[in-house]
């Protein structure tokens, strides 16, 4: 077989994970290069840049949280399940002091401002935060809350200010990166992975690849909050790519690491494994289309959790809104207020039909309204807005039920028995914490639509959580029967990880950085092991 080009190490698809792998793989001595059908970043770039850490980070103990690994390890168990082994999340989060350590020696910038109030994304003053449920009901007494959201030092959503200090640390350390270049095979002989075949625009004129490129950041955002938009820019893409596109073939005599997101931009996908899970949009680029799962799927690889998604429907800030219910069609409460955003989309789905009013009378909505403008960012207040144009109001409990199309008798045993645990000094019957707890009382009442359905104003992103089996000790993707495939290595959501049954803010990151850095080790190591000679040189334009 005839090879364009030859490395030890090959990463398929350059976000945090992809990054993170190559780190570790050219720290190891390999050679490595990265393929990304755009030019690297991903759905890391466009995100808030939160990375979960702790059990005593250097940032937890400047900001004065105290905060332990045996805290940290109760609380993810019992948002973890089953996900990944005891063993695994143990070592994840023993780890995790050292790894934001990792982070900043490789040049991200983390800062000690703790955020005073529960929010789902703090402002450009705070940049550690309780990012998760840590302090809702259930789960404040399991573990001694502690704030482990460190967010990356940026102005706004600074996920690129996690990824781009990794990519130009890899890139300064040898890592060489062929963007606007698609895998779209992998090569196997006698049973190992020993390649990809790929389709590259390397070779095209500048001005083909300069517009390949615009079209591409358009597409992953502003494009990820305008479907309609992202259509139209992705035909012009694939008509780029057809016509200009050349075949190329890279050989990976260590292994090939597939870290190319998950499959929220693939509709066939998400019909077929998460029908429940519509009416939000895909939080990722249109790069999160399953391939990099497929692709292992075609080389014998198992896969797991396909149906867990993560549907964000936040209700803070402002954090006075934690004082209100959620209710369903009948009435009746779906969950603690107090939890992650995630976990409010979830019970939305799975209790309710995806149905959700948010329930408040006029002394929380005033409260809320005056929180606004210190404790949002301007895309929060946005989506405030957008939620707020939803509003119905009514004089009595039974008219602001019948103008949501709630039943108002099954609304009224809802608000009595919430207010009467209040009143009484019992425990609220959904759990929530007695702090986040406000007795609805004074009308005019106010009900807003917090569904799951499309609201530009007020989305509901969403994003996979399932992916290809993996070896917890390797990385190495296993087939059907537990073994693992020689050659082939997952990270990220491309893989089943860390955060596969629940996410919170910042554990998607954490896990890619945590699963990245084990493939690229590992497939370091199976370059050694195997012996192979240093590839021959290879020069590329970055893209």
């Amino acid at each position: 077989m005839t090879w364009d080009t030859s490395v030890d190490v090959l990463v398929v698809g350059f976000g945090v994970a992809g990054a993170s792998a190559a780190l570790e793989a050219v720290a190891a001595g390999s050679t490595v290069m990265a393929i990304d059908r755009a030019s690297g970043g991903g759905a890391s770039t466009i995100s808030g840049g939160i990375f979960y850490a702790g059990g005593g980070t250097a940032i937890q103990r400047e900001a004065g949280v105290e905060d332990s690994p045996e805290a940290m390890l109760a609380y993810l168990t019992r948002e973890v399940g089953d996900a990944v082994t005891p063993e695994t999340l143990r070592r994840f989060v023993e780890e995790s002091p050292a790894t934001i350590e990792w982070l900043r020696g490789h040049g991200v910038p983390f800062e000690a401002s703790l955020c005073p109030y529960k929010t789902s994304f703090p402002s450009n003053k705070h940049y550690l935060y309780f990012s998760g449920s840590e302090s809702a009901g259930g789960f404040r007494d399991t573990a001694k809350p502690a704030p482990r959201g460190h967010r990356a030092k940026g102005r706004g959503t600074s996920g690129k200010m996690l990824y781009g200090p990794l990519a130009k640390s890899a890139e300064a350390k040898g890592v060489r990166l062929l963007g606007q270049t698609r895998a779209d095979r992998l090569i196997i002989e006698d049973g190992r992975v020993i390649g990809v075949e790929a389709l590259t625009l390397r070779d095209a004129p500048a001005g083909v690849r300069l517009r390949h490129a615009a079209l591409g950041s358009i597409s992953a955002k502003p494009g990820v909050y305008a479907p309609q938009l992202r259509s139209i820019i992705d035909a012009r893409i694939s008509k780029i790519e057809k016509k200009y596109a050349k075949k190329i073939r890279i050989q990976a005599r260590g292994g090939v690491i597939l870290s190319a997101g998950g499959f929220v931009s693939n509709r066939e996908m998400m019909r077929t494994h998460a029908p429940a899970y519509k009416g939000g949009i895909p939080l990722g680029t249109s790069g999160d289309d399953g391939k990099g799962i497929n692709l292992g799927i075609e080389a014998g690889g198992a896969t797991d959790k396909l149906g867990n998604v993560s549907a964000w429907r936040f209700i803070v800030p402002p954090s006075a809104l934690l004082g209100s219910i959620l209710v369903g069609a009948s009435g009746a409460r779906i969950v603690d207020e107090s939890r992650y955003g995630a976990a409010l989309g979830q019970a939305m789905v799975e209790k309710s039909g995806g149905i959700g009013w948010l329930l408040a009378d006029s002394d929380l909505v005033r409260d809320a309204k005056a929180q606004i403008p210190d404790q949002s960012m301007w895309f929060q207040r946005v989506q405030t807005t957008g939620m707020m144009r939803t509003a119905v109001h009514g004089n009595t409990i039974s008219e602001v039920a019948r103008k949501a199309g709630i039943d108002a008798a099954g609304l009224h045993e809802t608000v009595d028995a919430h207010n009467t645990a209040s009143a009484s000094g019992q425990s609220d019957p959904m759990g929530k914490p007695s702090d986040f707890v406000r007795r609805i009382l004074t009308a005019p009442f106010t009900m807003y639509d917090v569904s799951i359905k499309p609201n530009m104003m007020n989305p509901c992103p969403m994003l996979t959580l399932g992916g290809l089996v993996v070896d917890e000790s390797t990385g190495a993707v296993k087939n059907e029967a537990g073994q693992s495939i020689l050659g082939l290595y997952a990270a990220g959501r491309t893989a089943v990880g860390i955060c596969s049954n629940s996410y919170v803010s910042g554990l998607s990151l954490a896990d890619c950085v945590f699963s990245g850095r084990r493939a690229g080790l590992h497939a370091a190591s199976n370059t050694a092991v195997l012996g192979f000679s240093p590839p021959p040189s290879f020069s590329s334009p970055r893209e």
